[in-house]
């Protein structure tokens, strides 16, 4: 028996609870790992709130929070390559186990080996943040010296964006409230606080003729507003509303899968996709670490640290 944080029903925090539960058996294409960080996400809270479907596995209440995990291979499921016994590992929780856990199982093909010189808790941090980030720099593939916009730069897949952005040479503007500054500032964002100032203005004072692309992080009338400020429509990349689409834009294309994962564990290792961690919560404190980015009080990636 292993302790596990999760939810007995859809609902708000008041349903979240902690509880033992027997350590999973890994299936097909499935490999069970001991946790030794969790990442914490919007997507943990959308999950248990009932807004997001398909990504439970049919599990049973009660169901186990997070997404995303790095941690040791303990046991291997039928059809699993790539991966043996006793691996050091990061990847996602696609299979419904979820990962504020001392033990839960990660779909094989969304997991990859940790890089030697990687730590556990920036690992932790990549299946969400670090290949969003990826992705959406891919998708709009602009060359060095082109100006994007990160709409909501202060969470972890923001400032994701931008420290990958900057490292491509990009002129990287960046939107986000007063607390969210330092963080931005600190990677190479020239900053605009929408709480002090007219977002729209100050981005058209800044780049007048039009950004080369725009990175949507925060929706809703936030991208409305945001959304001209593109040369070119098609150019408006949003990672969680799909209304974007209406406005002529795209939504971030995800990848997944190991390749995508490898590829942001070199990143990280060089430097270009470097997370800022702001708060690393005992598994004790999970309901802290999960109440920060749910009420969208924290900048940067908040991390679960388990073992």
């Amino acid at each position: 028996m292993g302790q596990a944080w999760g939810f007995g029903r859809y609902g708000g925090p008041e349903v979240q609870e902690f509880f033992d539960r027997p350590d999973p058996v890994p299936g097909r294409g499935e490999v069970l790992i001991r946790v030794d960080v969790a990442g914490v996400n919007p997507l943990d809270h959308l999950l248990r709130s009932g807004l997001v479907d398909g990504l439970d596995g049919g599990r049973p209440f009660p169901r186990v929070l997070g997404m995303e995990a790095a941690g040791t291979v303990l046991a291997l499921g039928e059809d699993v390559n790539g991966l043996e016994l006793g691996d050091a590992v990061f990847g996602f929780a696609l299979t419904g186990g979820g990962t504020y856990a001392e033990t839960t199982v990660l779909s094989a093909p969304n997991t990859a080996r940790i890089p030697e010189g990687l730590s556990a808790t920036v690992a932790a941090t990549l299946p969400v943040a670090g290949t969003t980030a990826v992705d959406v720099l891919d998708q709009l593939s602009l060359p060095a010296g082109a100006t994007v916009l990160v709409n909501g730069v202060g969470g972890g897949v923001g400032l994701a964006v931008a420290r990958l952005a900057v490292g491509r040479e990009l002129r990287v503007i960046g939107t986000g409230s007063t607390g969210k500054r330092e963080h931005a500032e600190a990677i190479g964002v020239r900053f605009i606080d929408y709480t002090a100032e007219d977002v729209a203005a100050a981005a058209r004072e800044l780049v007048p003729d039009g950004f080369d692309g725009i990175v949507d992080l925060a929706g809703g009338t936030s991208l409305r507003r945001v959304a001209p400020l593109a040369q070119d429509p098609r150019d408006v990349i949003a990672v969680g509303d799909m209304s974007v689409t209406d406005l002529g834009g795209r939504f971030v294309e995800r990848r997944v899968d190991r390749e995508n994962l490898e590829r942001s564990a070199r990143l990280a290792l060089e430097g270009l996709l470097a997370p800022v961690i702001t708060a690393v919560h005992p598994l004790s404190d999970a309901p802290a670490a999960l109440a920060t980015v749910e009420n969208g009080h924290t900048s940067g990636k908040v991390v679960v640290k388990v073992a």
